[in-house]
């Protein structure tokens, strides 16, 4: 038989490669000579850039960068086998997960740490950037990556500002001379899930600036911020990418991309499917087993479950999912194209002590599931 093992990763307890190695010890415990391909996935947020390094056997490229308060440490990012492709995550360097509670404020927090990631990956000469954005601590619509890559953004006396948040309201002018001349000749890749436009009322700062760390006159200020890049950028660039589902991702970076990259969005999900080349092992498979944390209305909104039951459709293969916490229904599994779906939470127990077992819970939801879908016990 031949299982195909594709999990996301259990937010708080497992990275996706983690739970592979779960899934893979469930299985074989039951059937020792199976043939099993484990394929770490991810949707495009954290954990994206470890699932496509791993992928494509790659090695991880530690340097020093700022932090999302100009602060130096330490952030990696991944390089395919041949350091054609470079798989970077905002939130490595630019993340919220950096910053204390008290440190919180969209206003004051910078994108320049991811700029530096992706001007080391330029300086390596790789053709290909993928470029997830999930979990930044930002709302600056990527000055600040702009900024590490030779872009200044002056004021009206032709002053450079530092590209954070609170400074996008003070944009005068945008000097594009020194940019960094490898952005027109390489191909970026925006993993975006988001669809909110840059400003407005479902823009970036009044939809996440909340989260993360802004109050209500925040939010309004850095959304006026927005408002006032948008227009210099369209005058900078010919172009209006204000609108564009997903502009305002990450505090604005999807537009930020677009503009200062020249970057495209694509939903991360369908990056990580495609990067992986799942589908080309699924063709033959007798069954699929992913998972992740959480099933809830979210998974049934996403695309990596979702994508997943497509081309097991496709293949006429059942897909199974694996998972902490089920809160769905039996009628939205079948809907989704699930055939089976199962907590790991076996027994009464606190989050913290099914986040510190997850391997072993895995293992033994992976176990149990595989001796039904083929012994019927």
């Amino acid at each position: 038989m031949k299982i195909v093992v594709a999990p996301d990763k259990f937010r708080g307890s497992m990275e996706a490669d983690e739970v592979c190695k779960a899934m893979v010890e469930g299985i074989t415990q039951l059937f020792p000579m199976a043939e099993i391909i484990s394929i770490p996935l991810a949707d495009g947020g954290e954990g994206t850039a470890k699932a496509l390094t791993l992928h494509a056997e790659g090695e991880f490229v530690s340097i020093k960068v700022y932090d999302p308060m100009a602060r130096s440490i330490e952030a990696s990012y991944g390089l395919s086998q041949d350091h054609k492709t470079a798989f970077i995550e905002m939130a490595s360097a630019s993340g919220l997960w950096l910053l204390d509670l008290n440190e919180r404020d969209p206003a004051k927090t910078t994108s320049y740490g991811t700029g530096q990631l992706i001007a080391d990956a330029l300086n390596r000469g790789v053709d290909h950037i993928i470029l997830g954005i999930g979990g930044s601590a930002t709302n600056d619509a990527g000055i600040g990556i702009a900024a590490a890559l030779g872009y200044k953004f002056l004021d009206s006396k032709g002053k450079e500002l530092p590209p954070n948040g609170e400074n996008l309201i003070h944009i005068h002018s945008i000097d594009v001379a020194h940019a960094n001349r490898r952005l027109g000749k390489v191909r970026i890749t925006v993993a975006c899930d988001v669809t909110n436009p840059l400003y407005g009322d479902d823009g970036a700062s009044m939809v996440y600036a909340r989260q993360k760390g802004a109050n209500s006159e925040s939010a309004y200020l850095l959304d006026q911020g927005l408002r006032n890049l948008a227009r210099v950028a369209c005058k900078t660039f010919g172009e209006d990418h204000s609108r564009v589902p997903g502009a305002g991702a990450a505090g604005g970076v999807g537009a930020g991309a677009k503009w200062f990259l020249h970057g495209s969005l694509e939903p991360g999900a369908t990056i990580v499917l495609e990067q992986t080349h799942v589908e080309d092992h699924i063709k033959n498979a007798d069954l699929v087993i992913t998972g992740e944390g959480k099933m809830d209305k979210q998974t049934l909104q996403g695309k990596l479950v979702l994508g997943l039951a497509g081309i097991c459709a496709k293949y006429d293969v059942p897909i199974a999912v694996v998972c902490g916490t089920l809160a769905i229904s039996p009628l939205e599994v079948k809907n989704a194209g699930i055939a089976y779906a199962v907590s790991i939470i076996n027994s009464p127990m606190s989050l913290d002590k099914a986040q510190k077992e997850g391997f072993r819970l895995v293992s033994e939801a992976t176990f149990h599931l595989t001796s039904l879908f083929f012994t019927g016990k």
